[in-house]
């Protein structure tokens, strides 16, 4: 079977809402040494970012997000055994959750998986988060990073008072906020540095952050915005692609 063969059956899996599809394609993809990381992303995402055009197009409604949600959980559980774990990254903890307001959580839950497995310590807050629990919590395991998600224009402004919070709490965790309605614009208004174009790009972002010397990355996403703050007495580059 070929490579292409398989992501196709991936991602329709995820669009026919057909779990046990979903794993079956996740076996083929190890039966057949497909990457299981390319797997993810360019099969099972992309079924999902399918999905999301027929919600906006309104051929598909909640109920179906869930189960072809549902499905797409089921073809990275079969994988997630054969991602390679990496452990650059396993001292630096992450504060990840949905703003207040918003229930929708399945772009944060796939970066949340991403990021698990290149090493990080993750720690999620769930969807429809207070914004001061952000605050909390970060204080309390002295993240190093947090991330903010929504999906929702009515909630994009609370991102802005949770990094506002964070810096009047003397908390120094960097941010990084995504979902579908965040813009170049508003990024740079909130102080990002730019953002990452799916799950994938989340990880390299969340990498750069910590390198000695941070080099500013405009990654463009419907899944994620890097925020950080610059620190004292280091120039930062101008933004590149």
């Amino acid at each position: 079977m070929e490579k292409s063969d398989i992501l196709y059956r991936l991602a329709q899996s995820v669009i026919d809402m057909d779990a046990t599809r979903a794993a079956e394609a996740a076996a083929a993809v190890i039966q057949h040494n497909v990457d299981p990381y390319e797997a993810i992303i360019e099969g099972l995402a992309k079924g999902m970012d399918k999905v999301n055009e027929l919600f906006e197009n309104e051929e598909y409604f909640v109920p179906e997000i869930l189960l072809c949600a549902d499905a797409m959980y089921a073809g990275i559980e079969a994988l997630r055994p054969y991602l390679p774990k990496e452990t650059t990254w396993n001292k630096k903890k992450i504060v990840i959750g949905v703003v207040k307001g918003d229930t929708h959580d399945i772009g944060k839950n796939l970066v949340k998986i991403m990021l698990d497995n290149a090493g990080f310590e993750m720690h999620d807050l769930g969807r429809n988060v207070p914004h001061a629990k952000f605050v909390d919590t970060a204080g309390e395991l002295k993240a190093d990073l947090v991330c903010l998600s929504t999906l929702m224009t009515t909630t994009m402004d609370g991102m802005q008072v949770i990094i506002e919070d964070l810096k009047k709490a003397g908390i120094a965790s960097r941010v990084m906020v995504g979902g579908g309605p965040i813009s170049p614009g508003f990024a740079k208004n909130i102080g990002a540095d730019g953002y990452a174009k799916n799950a994938a790009e989340a990880v390299k972002v969340a990498k750069s952050l910590f390198q000695e010397i941070h080099v500013p990355l405009i990654l463009k996403t419907s899944e994620l915005v890097s925020v950080r703050r610059k620190r004292e007495g280091v120039r930062c580059s101008p933004e590149m692609k």
